[in-house]
């Protein structure tokens, strides 16, 4: 049950792991939450929509609380979330091709935020090396709000380049009153 997380396990699932009728595997679960009821320890065994998940008890939600919050309130970082942006963009990516859009390493925030899940390896690429594929994440889904990758903003269209040879134009003209 641990091992499964948030998912659970139906009695059916327990009772083909462990190679025993649905019925032994009812009788262990059932002894299971006994024993964690009258166990002093901070967890328990529940029944929600037909399986079985391992929960923190409910006197030790505050304590629960406070370690999630402590740990999401560390936030990405800039270099992690224009990662993560190229990643959810360009799926499914290798690290190189990462790099090269960035310009600069991305071990640390590519393992950041596989640390985080919020991406992980979807595959390995064609060709010599094989270099790791990476991809979002249910997570990544759920951070942000979306219902799928489909709701990302659609990307800033690159074709105007008139602002930006008028921005290095305005730089140009203050560098030369600076040099006269």
């Amino acid at each position: 049950m641990f091992a499964a997380g948030d998912e659970g396990l139906s009695v059916k699932q327990i009772a083909s792991v462990l190679e025993i009728t649905e019925y032994q595997a009812t009788d262990i679960v059932e002894s299971l939450k006994e024993e964690y009821v009258s166990d002093v320890r901070g967890i328990q065994v529940i029944e929600i929509a037909g399986v079985y998940q391992m929960t923190t008890k409910k006197e030790h939600s505050d304590y629960l609380k406070r370690l999630v919050e402590t740990s999401s309130t560390q936030g990405l970082s800039q270099a992690a979330l224009e990662t993560l942006a190229i990643i959810a963009y360009k799926q499914p990516i290798t690290r190189a091709e990462i790099d090269e859009i960035r310009g600069v390493k991305t071990e640390r925030p590519i393992h950041t935020l596989v640390t985080k899940v919020l991406i992980k390896e979807v595959g390995r690429a064609e060709g010599s090396g094989r270099a790791y594929l990476y991809g979002t994440t249910k997570e990544f889904l759920d951070y942000f709000g979306l219902n799928s990758i489909d709701e990302l903003p659609p990307l800033a269209d690159n074709s105007d380049d008139s602002f930006e040879s008028g921005e290095a134009d305005l730089f140009f003209e203050k560098f030369q009153q600076t040099i006269e």
